[in-house]
Protein backbone atom coordinates (compact mmCIF):
# COMPACT_ATOMS: atom_id res chain seq x y z
CA UNK A 1 0.00 0.00 0.00
CA UNK A 2 2.90 2.31 0.67
CA UNK A 3 5.13 1.55 -2.57
CA UNK A 4 1.60 3.01 -4.01
CA UNK A 5 1.04 5.61 -2.32
CA UNK A 6 4.52 6.56 -3.48
CA UNK A 7 3.65 5.74 -6.97
CA UNK A 8 0.41 7.96 -6.66
CA UNK A 9 2.82 11.01 -4.96
CA UNK A 10 5.38 10.62 -7.71
CA UNK A 11 2.56 11.30 -10.73
CA UNK A 12 0.90 14.18 -8.88
CA UNK A 13 4.20 15.82 -8.20
CA UNK A 14 4.97 15.28 -12.36
CA UNK A 15 1.79 16.64 -12.90
CA UNK A 16 2.05 19.41 -10.75
CA UNK A 17 5.91 20.16 -12.25
CA UNK A 18 3.95 20.63 -15.66
CA UNK A 19 1.83 22.96 -14.41
CA UNK A 20 3.70 25.25 -12.89
CA UNK A 21 6.42 24.98 -16.00
CA UNK A 22 3.51 26.01 -17.85
CA UNK A 23 3.46 29.24 -16.89
CA UNK A 24 7.16 30.47 -16.11
CA UNK A 25 9.13 32.46 -18.63
CA UNK A 26 12.76 32.06 -19.00
CA UNK A 27 13.95 34.71 -20.85
CA UNK A 28 10.54 35.27 -22.57
CA UNK A 29 10.43 31.68 -23.63
CA UNK A 30 7.93 30.07 -22.27
CA UNK A 31 8.65 26.22 -22.16
CA UNK A 32 5.14 24.71 -22.76
CA UNK A 33 2.53 27.13 -23.42
CA UNK A 34 3.29 30.35 -25.42
CA UNK A 35 0.66 32.61 -26.21
CA UNK A 36 0.49 32.08 -30.10
CA UNK A 37 0.09 35.77 -31.77
CA UNK A 38 0.49 34.57 -35.28
CA UNK A 39 -2.44 32.06 -37.19
CA UNK A 40 0.66 29.74 -37.74
CA UNK A 41 1.99 29.73 -34.30
CA UNK A 42 -1.86 28.83 -32.93
CA UNK A 43 -2.19 25.86 -35.57
CA UNK A 44 1.24 24.72 -34.01
CA UNK A 45 -0.36 25.67 -30.70
CA UNK A 46 -3.82 23.69 -31.29
CA UNK A 47 -1.66 20.80 -32.75
CA UNK A 48 -0.07 20.54 -29.73
CA UNK A 49 -3.15 20.39 -27.02
CA UNK A 50 -5.18 18.11 -29.59
CA UNK A 51 -2.12 15.56 -29.68
CA UNK A 52 -1.83 15.70 -25.75
CA UNK A 53 -5.56 14.91 -25.61
CA UNK A 54 -5.20 11.25 -26.45
CA UNK A 55 -1.38 11.22 -25.15
CA UNK A 56 -3.03 11.68 -21.87
CA UNK A 57 -6.12 10.01 -21.38
CA UNK A 58 -3.60 6.91 -22.83
CA UNK A 59 -1.44 7.84 -19.97
CA UNK A 60 -4.21 8.16 -17.32
CA UNK A 61 -5.75 4.80 -18.22
CA UNK A 62 -2.58 2.92 -18.32
CA UNK A 63 -1.47 4.43 -15.05
CA UNK A 64 -4.75 3.94 -13.25
CA UNK A 65 -4.54 -0.08 -14.34
CA UNK A 66 -1.08 -0.49 -13.27
CA UNK A 67 -2.27 1.20 -9.34
CA UNK A 68 -5.54 -1.23 -9.38
CA UNK A 69 -3.98 -4.22 -10.30
CA UNK A 70 -0.73 -3.39 -7.52
CA UNK A 71 -3.47 -2.28 -5.02
CA UNK A 72 -5.59 -5.07 -5.85
CA UNK A 73 -3.52 -8.04 -6.29
CA UNK A 74 -0.67 -7.36 -3.95
CA UNK A 75 0.98 -9.75 -1.89
CA UNK A 76 -0.06 -9.53 1.39
CA UNK A 77 -3.77 -9.77 0.71
CA UNK A 78 -3.09 -12.95 -0.24
CA UNK A 79 -2.46 -16.51 1.37
CA UNK A 80 1.07 -17.54 1.82
CA UNK A 81 2.13 -19.86 -1.12
CA UNK A 82 -0.41 -18.53 -3.73
CA UNK A 83 -0.03 -18.69 -7.14
CA UNK A 84 -1.95 -16.55 -9.23
CA UNK A 85 -3.77 -18.15 -12.26
CA UNK A 86 -2.08 -18.72 -15.57
CA UNK A 87 -3.46 -17.08 -18.38
CA UNK A 88 -1.87 -17.74 -21.69
CA UNK A 89 -3.58 -15.02 -23.76
CA UNK A 90 -6.25 -13.51 -25.30
CA UNK A 91 -6.21 -13.43 -28.85
CA UNK A 92 -9.19 -10.74 -29.12
CA UNK A 93 -7.90 -8.36 -26.78
CA UNK A 94 -4.12 -8.48 -28.20
CA UNK A 95 -5.65 -7.67 -31.43
CA UNK A 96 -7.61 -4.84 -30.05
CA UNK A 97 -4.79 -3.57 -28.04
CA UNK A 98 -2.39 -3.36 -31.55
CA UNK A 99 -5.26 -2.07 -33.62
CA UNK A 100 -6.33 0.78 -31.44
CA UNK A 101 -2.77 2.67 -30.75
CA UNK A 102 -2.00 2.13 -34.69
CA UNK A 103 -5.20 4.12 -35.49
CA UNK A 104 -4.46 6.66 -32.72
CA UNK A 105 -0.71 7.22 -33.73
CA UNK A 106 -2.11 7.31 -38.08
CA UNK A 107 -4.65 9.65 -37.00
CA UNK A 108 -1.22 12.24 -35.01
CA UNK A 109 0.37 11.73 -37.78
CA UNK A 110 -2.21 12.60 -40.28
CA UNK A 111 -3.14 15.42 -38.92
CA UNK A 112 -0.06 16.90 -37.86
CA UNK A 113 1.44 16.63 -41.25
CA UNK A 114 -1.48 18.67 -42.85
CA UNK A 115 -0.56 21.40 -40.45
CA UNK A 116 2.86 21.58 -40.80
CA UNK A 117 2.40 21.48 -44.81
CA UNK A 118 -0.09 24.54 -44.29
CA UNK A 119 2.38 26.67 -42.37
CA UNK A 120 5.50 25.78 -43.87
CA UNK A 121 4.80 26.30 -47.65
CA UNK A 122 6.04 29.17 -49.43
CA UNK A 123 2.98 31.95 -49.73
CA UNK A 124 2.72 34.11 -53.06
CA UNK A 125 0.18 36.59 -51.37
CA UNK A 126 2.62 38.45 -48.85
CA UNK A 127 2.61 42.00 -48.09
CA UNK A 128 6.59 41.97 -47.18
CA UNK A 129 8.97 39.89 -47.83
CA UNK A 130 12.21 39.22 -45.44
CA UNK A 131 15.30 37.11 -46.51
CA UNK A 132 16.86 35.72 -43.17
CA UNK A 133 20.20 34.78 -43.67
CA UNK A 134 21.87 32.95 -40.77
CA UNK A 135 25.68 32.37 -39.98
CA UNK A 136 27.33 31.43 -37.10
CA UNK A 137 26.64 33.09 -34.68
CA UNK A 138 23.63 35.29 -35.42
CA UNK A 139 21.25 36.72 -37.73
CA UNK A 140 20.73 38.85 -41.00
CA UNK A 141 17.44 40.22 -41.46
CA UNK A 142 17.37 41.60 -45.45
CA UNK A 143 14.19 43.68 -46.15
CA UNK A 144 14.77 44.27 -49.82
CA UNK A 145 15.33 47.76 -49.91
CA UNK A 146 18.33 48.27 -48.70
CA UNK A 147 17.56 47.81 -44.79
CA UNK A 148 19.29 44.93 -43.07
CA UNK A 149 18.74 44.77 -39.56
CA UNK A 150 22.04 42.50 -37.66
CA UNK A 151 21.40 39.97 -34.96
CA UNK A 152 25.19 39.00 -33.62
CA UNK A 153 25.16 36.48 -30.65
CA UNK A 154 25.00 37.44 -27.26
CA UNK A 155 25.15 35.95 -23.96
CA UNK A 156 25.21 39.03 -22.52
CA UNK A 157 22.90 41.73 -23.60
CA UNK A 158 19.85 42.14 -25.99
CA UNK A 159 20.33 42.01 -29.78
CA UNK A 160 18.38 44.36 -31.92
CA UNK A 161 14.94 43.27 -32.64
CA UNK A 162 13.65 42.49 -36.15
CA UNK A 163 11.00 44.49 -36.42
CA UNK A 164 7.66 43.85 -38.55
CA UNK A 165 3.99 45.84 -38.66
CA UNK A 166 1.28 44.33 -37.37
CA UNK A 167 -1.22 42.54 -39.36
CA UNK A 168 0.69 42.43 -42.05
CA UNK A 169 1.32 39.05 -44.02
CA UNK A 170 5.59 38.97 -43.91
CA UNK A 171 6.91 36.11 -46.40
CA UNK A 172 10.10 34.97 -44.69
CA UNK A 173 12.82 33.05 -46.36
CA UNK A 174 15.44 31.35 -44.52
CA UNK A 175 19.12 30.69 -45.91
CA UNK A 176 22.41 29.71 -44.11
CA UNK A 177 25.75 30.54 -45.36
CA UNK A 178 27.91 27.96 -43.49
CA UNK A 179 25.76 25.14 -41.28
CA UNK A 180 22.45 24.65 -40.44
CA UNK A 181 20.27 26.69 -37.87
CA UNK A 182 16.99 26.95 -36.83
CA UNK A 183 15.11 29.88 -36.54
CA UNK A 184 12.34 29.90 -33.43
CA UNK A 185 10.42 31.84 -31.98
CA UNK A 186 7.52 29.73 -30.07
CA UNK A 187 5.00 32.16 -30.01
CA UNK A 188 5.07 33.05 -33.59
CA UNK A 189 5.74 29.79 -35.50
CA UNK A 190 7.53 26.57 -35.94
CA UNK A 191 11.21 25.83 -35.97
CA UNK A 192 12.13 26.50 -40.18
CA UNK A 193 15.93 25.37 -40.80
CA UNK A 194 18.17 27.86 -42.56
CA UNK A 195 20.14 25.18 -44.69
CA UNK A 196 23.31 26.27 -46.92
CA UNK A 197 22.07 26.26 -50.72
CA UNK A 198 18.72 25.69 -49.97
CA UNK A 199 15.88 28.19 -49.10
CA UNK A 200 13.45 27.05 -46.77
CA UNK A 201 9.84 29.61 -46.23
CA UNK A 202 7.88 30.33 -43.64
CA UNK A 203 5.51 33.28 -42.58
CA UNK A 204 4.03 35.40 -39.60
CA UNK A 205 1.24 37.55 -39.39
CA UNK A 206 1.00 39.36 -35.84
CA UNK A 207 -2.33 40.26 -34.73
CA UNK A 208 -0.88 42.62 -31.51
CA UNK A 209 2.07 45.19 -31.17
CA UNK A 210 4.45 43.70 -28.67
CA UNK A 211 8.22 41.38 -28.40
CA UNK A 212 9.09 38.20 -28.39
CA UNK A 213 12.04 35.86 -28.11
CA UNK A 214 13.20 32.88 -29.42
CA UNK A 215 16.68 31.19 -30.42
CA UNK A 216 18.53 28.89 -32.29
CA UNK A 217 17.18 25.69 -31.84
CA UNK A 218 19.82 23.81 -34.15
CA UNK A 219 23.56 22.81 -32.59
CA UNK A 220 25.29 24.92 -34.89
CA UNK A 221 28.94 24.86 -33.25
CA UNK A 222 30.54 26.52 -29.88
CA UNK A 223 28.24 29.83 -29.97
CA UNK A 224 25.00 28.09 -30.09
CA UNK A 225 23.33 29.72 -27.15
CA UNK A 226 24.07 32.92 -28.22
CA UNK A 227 22.19 32.94 -31.39
CA UNK A 228 19.31 34.59 -29.62
CA UNK A 229 16.25 36.25 -31.84
CA UNK A 230 13.90 38.90 -31.14
CA UNK A 231 10.82 39.62 -33.57
CA UNK A 232 8.69 43.19 -32.38
CA UNK A 233 5.88 44.36 -33.52
CA UNK A 234 4.49 47.41 -34.28
CA UNK A 235 1.85 49.44 -35.73
CA UNK A 236 1.74 50.43 -39.12
CA UNK A 237 2.45 53.83 -38.57
CA UNK A 238 4.81 53.03 -35.86
CA UNK A 239 6.82 50.66 -38.44
CA UNK A 240 7.15 53.18 -41.55
CA UNK A 241 8.54 55.32 -39.03
CA UNK A 242 10.85 52.96 -37.98
CA UNK A 243 11.99 51.54 -41.46
CA UNK A 244 12.58 55.92 -42.56
CA UNK A 245 14.76 56.31 -39.54
CA UNK A 246 16.60 52.62 -40.74
CA UNK A 247 16.77 54.34 -44.49
CA UNK A 248 18.20 57.68 -42.93
CA UNK A 249 21.00 55.96 -40.57
CA UNK A 250 22.32 54.03 -43.47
Amino acid sequence: MTRSLRSLGAIAGLAALAFILSSCDFYGLSPIFPDPVSPNGKAIYDTYVYISIPAIIVFVGVEAALIWVAVRYRRSRQPAGYVPPQVHGHTGLEIAWTIAPLIIVLGIAGYSFVELQQNFQPINNQDMTVVISAHQFGWDYDYGNGVVVKQEGSLTQEVPAFVVPTNTLVKLQFRATDVIHSWWVPAISGKTDAVPGYDNYSWLKIDKPGKWKGECAELCGTGHASMQIIVQAMDKSDFDAWMAHQKAGK
